[in-house]
């Protein structure tokens, strides 16, 4: 048996809430892990599940030493982060979600790159899997620069400095040096953390050869919540920091936006409804476009769904980013009750 108070060279954090159908998987290909120089612990940072989560993580705490259960009554994901942080004895600190499997030399790939490049948190790539021919949609265009916007961490093949990660593997002296997670951001709290350790002269490094896999959401319904919340709690993250991480996150917003405002400005200026319809032309050429060519190499039968899938990337993002702006800037009100409870226990990506 592990000596519990001995310092292990990696703590890897999973926040967790009504997994029952993922966390076996997850778990077993994390204890699994290629032992890594200084070994690892497991802090499984649960929720308060009520799905039978919580009896799975009994079983496996009663075989796995290296697993300690950490129970979580705030259950939003920065609580879950902060509680890990807390407990952790690693002088690493790896993020983890409870929806992917990793590489048997994911820790290995992450403590080896965070030592060759210097940087201050690395991660890498996840690959989106569907099961059904819609879930599969969802996950090819997760790697579309189209649905995401260019965002580096999408791109499996990519190598090199980036915004933010996939999950996060940290030095520890990261969190004493800037705090730990913004618990006022339900979502979206990785990537203000990751704002700002780029602004304080850190460094983010993505490597494919950090690798694991990740089931999307699996309905469009499911997929427009989730990028309704990223829209609405970044521009909390924008309020907090008075500018954006970048003008990319700004264009889903200024999107929706024209469709609801050039049409009825266009009862007195009627050029602007020609300019919506210019629009929506446009986008629905480009969509179309993009999709023809995402289906070429992946397969015909995506091409009638990924147009509608790419616009609920944009729509649902655009909407929530609008709402926020109500909220957050118009209104000057604290963070919606109902969007609170709906994020509530929801895990990263």
């Amino acid at each position: 048996m592990d000596n519990p108070t001995k310092n292990v060279a990696i703590s890897v954090i999973v926040p967790c809430r009504n997994e029952r159908l993922h966390i076996e998987a997850c778990l077993r290909s994390i204890l699994e892990q290629n032992e890594p120089d200084g070994g690892f612990e497991v802090l499984v940072v649960d929720a308060c599940s009520d799905d039978g989560t919580r009896e799975l993580l009994d079983n496996f705490a009663r075989m796995e030493s290296r697993l300690q259960i950490i129970d979580n009554p705030a259950r939003i994901t920065p609580c879950a982060f902060n509680l890990g942080i807390r407990h952790a004895r690693g002088d690493y600190i790896a993020i983890m979600g409870a929806h992917n499997a990793y590489a048997p030399d994911y820790l290995r790939q992450c403590l080896a790159v965070a030592r060759q490049t210097g940087a201050d948190n690395v991660g890498g790539s996840m690959v989106a899997l569907g099961e059904s021919t819609l879930q599969s949609a969802i996950a090819l265009a997760h790697h579309s620069r189209f649905s995401c916007g260019g965002a580096r961490w999408h791109n499996i093949a990519y190598e090199g400095e980036a915004d933010t990660v996939f999950g996060g593997f940290y030095r520890r002296e990261v969190f004493s040096r800037l705090g730990l997670f913004d618990e006022s951001l339900v979502r979206n709290q990785d990537d203000e953390f990751n704002l700002r350790l780029r602004r304080s002269g850190g460094r983010i490094w993505h490597s494919p050869r950090i690798r694991s896999w990740y089931h999307p959401r699996a309905d469009l319904g499911a997929l427009l919540r989730q990028y309704f919340q990223y829209g609405y709690w970044k521009v909390r993250v924008i309020q907090k920091h008075r500018l954006p991480a970048s003008w990319r996150h700004l264009i889903p917003g200024l999107f929706v936006f024209a469709l609801i405002a050039l049409p009825l400005l266009g009862f007195v200026a009627t050029p602007l409804l020609w300019l919506w319809c210019a629009m929506i032309a446009l986008y629905a050429g480009v969509t179309l476009v993009v999709s023809i060519a995402a289906a070429w190499r992946h397969g015909w039968r995506y091409l009638a769904l990924l147009p509608v899938v790419f616009a609920a990337y944009h729509l649902g993002y655009g909407a929530g980013f609008l709402y926020g702006i109500i909220d957050f800037m118009v209104l000057r009100r604290a963070p919606d009750a109902r969007m609170a409870n709906l994020t509530r226990g929801l895990q990263t990506r």
